[in-house]
């Protein structure tokens, strides 16, 4: 006959395996896809790196605090009548995702999922993983994207930000160039990303 204690301990193990597993993934996708990818992936953070003037409302099912929108045009220098990214932008981005719980996907995007996009996930991959290669990152974004070009103002601000010593903007150049394209095709990358070994005897010395 099982004992008291032991049935409580194995129920307690079984609680745990069905408890949902966090899932740090997260997709990009263009303006016009973000109703099907929702869907799809049941992503419930929401990220707009877009002008104001095209940004989307909250979707419906969606909590206002978990939709954050940068409003920013996608160039690389000022330019009169559009908004650069700022450093304005990379706080709050950063803020957001570090609070982002991982329970469900977070989707990003802009208006092509180009550009703005893709720096944004990028950045986002870059705080959530202090200690890897930021190539390793960039590498992981061109194999899921071959169309991603990440606007290099954004990152370069974050880079700065996150106290990466230019590693970001490196690792741009090293994604090599990109597939042109009206807009990119909805994807996701994973959020985990491990230091690697070099990176570790680096950072040690």
């Amino acid at each position: 006959m099982v004992g008291w204690h032991t049935l409580t301990k194995h129920l307690q193990r079984i609680d745990l395996i069905m408890q949902p597993k966090p899932s740090a993934s997260i997709h990009v996708c263009a303006l016009r896809h973000i109703p099907e990818v929702l869907q799809r992936t049941g992503a419930k953070h929401l990220v707009s790196a877009i002008n104001a003037d095209l940004a989307p409302v909250t979707p419906a099912g969606l909590n206002a605090d978990r939709h954050l929108k940068l409003d920013m045009h996608d160039i690389i220098e000022h330019c009169d009548g559009a908004r650069a990214p700022a450093e304005e932008h990379v706080g709050r981005l950063i803020e957001f995702v570090s609070a982002w719980d991982r329970q469900a996907p977070l989707l990003i995007h802009c208006y092509a999922g180009l550009s703005r996009s893709t720096a944004a996930a990028f950045i986002a991959l870059c705080t959530l993983n202090p200690e890897a290669p930021e190539q390793l990152i960039a590498q992981a974004l061109r194999r899921a994207s071959d169309t991603a070009v990440p606007n290099r103002r954004f990152v370069g601000l974050a880079d700065d930000f996150l106290g990466r010593r230019g590693r970001m903007l490196a690792a741009l150049e090293a994604m090599g160039p990109n597939r042109i394209a009206a807009e990119c095709i909805p994807f996701g990358v994973g959020g985990h990303h491990g230091p690697g070994p070099a990176e570790r005897t680096d950072r040690a010395a």
